[in-house]
């Protein structure tokens, strides 16, 4: 019996130090491919090579962007040979190596450099630090709860000189799923522009004196912190589901509304967009939906929600749970979204499309932004999705780091100009 007990702890002791080994993806390749009318046979592809897709699952006389494991190009190749298609990354792990490199972050700076390249996790804790000691009397550090491994969901809270907690909330979230690293740059490039406008820019300063600022660059750290270490393409966050040895809830398909709405999301754990056993079970989405509801029932109120995604380049209304109903300020929301992808274009000539999530990108189902809009009554809720349309998807090369945050707050400056 004493063995057995001791077999026992040792087998548990193990379990318990495995860790999951880190995804190698070399050789592998993402390939654009035109659907046309052969969707039949390229869901059939796609089911018996057993592959994942980058922009949700292939449609008629549409795109799918396709991950094709090395040892499957060949077959890909053949089975697709009448169909047209573009190779984003012909070797997606030098693509990764590639956007990988980075400089180390030096304590304190907290300037421009910073979105020069991608960084890893700590170091943009400690950017968010550096950058409210830089602006103590604009800005400090908000933390709303802890991921379900125990992180701290931190962000920034930014406001005019005595005015914190006076004016109404604006929230915005990045990184809710956890490979698309653009966000958390660019969500980051907000709140620098921010604060280190607010002396020297005029129009800066009125929105900073205008509204009170909670922005969130990694909503869901214990996913992001697994793509840095373990699989550049992770997507959920880590959680496990009772019956299935697959991990991770879809952040985005998990609020409690309209969650059970079909076609919105997986119900296979398995899936990139599984969307939990229950609604809000993941913590992260409770942490979050708490902090918006309290800042909804406060003197402040919740103004604006924007939830910040890559990669296809849009700027989206409620619904994405329907692609028939529409909000009741449908009209006023589409003109501002007219509006934002108009002040986008005019920076670099980079084209966003604007429209309800729905019928803009594909259904979604347990969304953040139709919770915000319709439980947490915010007066607006958008999402966007970032650069770019397919070049890279979410393997976007340090370079396009500035030039997607300076398109991005070119659109949110002209929405914060022009809400009611």
């Amino acid at each position: 019996m004493k063995f057995l007990l001791f077999a026992s702890f040792l087998l548990t002791l193990v379990s318990s130090l495995i860790v999951p080994r880190k995804i190698n993806y070399d050789g592998y390749k993402v390939i654009r491919l035109s659907v046309g009318s052969s969707l039949p046979k390229v869901e059939t592809l796609i089911q018996d090579l057993s592959l994942s897709t980058w922009n949700g699952g292939p449609k008629a006389n549409a795109e799918v962007d396709v991950v094709v494991p090395a040892d499957k190009v060949a077959e890909f190749e053949s089975n697709t040979a009448d169909l047209a298609k573009t190779v984003m990354h012909e070797n997606l792990g030098a693509s990764i190596a590639q956007e990988s490199d980075s400089s180390d972050y030096r304590l304190g700076s907290a300037n421009a450099s910073w979105f020069n390249t991608y960084h890893a996790y700590a170091e943009h804790l400690q950017f968010l630090t550096d950058l409210a000691a830089k602006y103590p009397s604009n800005a400090e550090i908000v933390t709303i709860g802890n991921s379900l491994q125990g992180r701290p969901i931190t962000g920034i809270h930014f406001y005019g000189t005595g005015l914190k907690g006076k004016r109404p909330a604006v929230v915005l979230h990045g990184t809710v799923h956890a490979r698309e690293w653009i966000t958390t740059m660019v969500t980051e490039y907000f709140a620098y522009s921010f604060l280190s406008g607010f002396a020297s820019n005029a129009d800066v300063r009125t929105l900073l004196n205008k509204y009170d600022y909670y922005i969130f660059p990694v909503v869901n750290p214990d996913g992001f912190v697994y793509t840095q270490t373990n699989d550049r393409l992770w997507r959920k966050n880590r959680q496990s589901t009772s019956g299935s040895s697959c991990l991770g809830h879809d952040i985005n398909r998990n609020w409690n509304y309209q969650w059970d709405t079909r076609g919105g999301a997986s119900t296979d754990p398995c899936a990139a967009d599984f969307k939990g056993s229950a609604p809000a079970d993941a913590p992260e989405t409770v942490v979050l939906a708490n902090f918006v509801n309290k800042l909804a029932a406060s003197a402040q109120k919740l103004k604006l929600f924007i939830d910040y995604h890559s990669y296809s380049q849009l700027f989206m209304t409620p619904y994405g749970y329907s692609c028939t109903v529409v909000a009741a300020n449908n009209a006023e929301y589409q003109s501002l979204a007219q509006g934002v992808v108009a002040a986008i274009k005019a920076v670099y000539g980079t084209v966003f499309k604007a429209g309800p999530i729905c019928p803009t990108i594909y259904q979604v189902s347990g969304a953040s932004v139709d919770y915000v809009a319709d439980v947490t009554r915010a007066q607006y809720s958008f999402t966007s999705e970032l650069r770019d349309t397919g070049n890279y998807g979410f393997v976007l090369p340090a370079e396009q780091i500035l030039p997607s945050g300076v398109e991005a707050f070119a659109g949110l400056r002209y929405l914060l100009g022009n809400l009611r």
